[in-house]
């Protein structure tokens, strides 16, 4: 079950199997629609039942990257109204997922979604009544993005940092220095107070790993 973790934006937390792939609905007070950040299997069977609680529809996914972890679930959250959001460089991914068999668990046949809307860095996103900046963080896969919100205070990362570590660099597509920079770069240069909700595992905030992260110091 997921579970609120923020005032103002709830945010309701789903680590799904196999992988324990974080899937995060987002719903913003006042509105009629919610934002799902990631879509791991499963994920439309996870999160339906709480959208039918707010009585609310999936307006959209934000696909931080286009390992299949992360977006097998996707088909079918676009099916049900999402529309999706993710980087070029992980778009044939997403669109073409069963090419990453040679790093998945099993040949288990993924649905390919369609990406609605390609996301660069710098861009400022406002769905379902929350503001993201989105910045590319590449390094554990080509089009890895974070997306931002001031307001909440929180940033989700997907598989860039975790909490005292940090991404695969080597799977296809990865890059050891890379990652290293988008993290110094990106993820450390954002305020300290910053809540980091990654891919894997909890929660963590920009100011702990920048002072105590064991891969890359601040």
């Amino acid at each position: 079950m997921g579970r609120p973790a923020l005032r103002a934006v709830q945010v309701f937390t789903y680590p799904l199997p196999p992988l324990g792939t974080n899937a995060y609905l987002l719903a913003a007070p006042g509105r009629e629609d919610c934002v799902l950040i990631d879509a791991p299997p499963t994920a439309w069977e996870a999160i339906a039942p709480q959208l039918a609680k707010l009585k609310r529809k999936l307006a959209a996914v934000l696909l931080t990257h286009g390992h299949w972890d992360h977006m097998a679930g996707a088909a079918e959250c676009q099916a049900a109204g999402a529309e999706i959001y993710a980087h070029p460089d992980d778009r044939e991914w997403i669109e073409n997922p069963m090419l990453q068999m040679s790093f998945m668990m099993d040949d288990t046949e993924i649905a390919p979604a369609k990406v609605d809307h390609l996301l660069k860095q710098g861009q400022v996103l406002d769905v379902a009544g929350i503001k993201f900046e989105v910045r590319h963080v590449p390094g554990h896969a080509p089009g890895n993005v974070l997306f931002y919100s001031a307001e909440m205070k929180a940033t989700f990362v997907g598989d860039v940092i975790f909490a005292g570590s940090v991404g695969r660099a080597d799977l296809p597509g990865g890059d050891w220095d890379v990652l290293e920079n988008s993290i110094r770069t990106q993820v450390y240069t954002l305020p300290g107070d910053t809540v980091i909700f990654p891919g894997h595992g909890p929660k963590t905030t920009v100011a702990k790993e920048r002072a105590s992260n064991p891969y890359v110091k601040g």
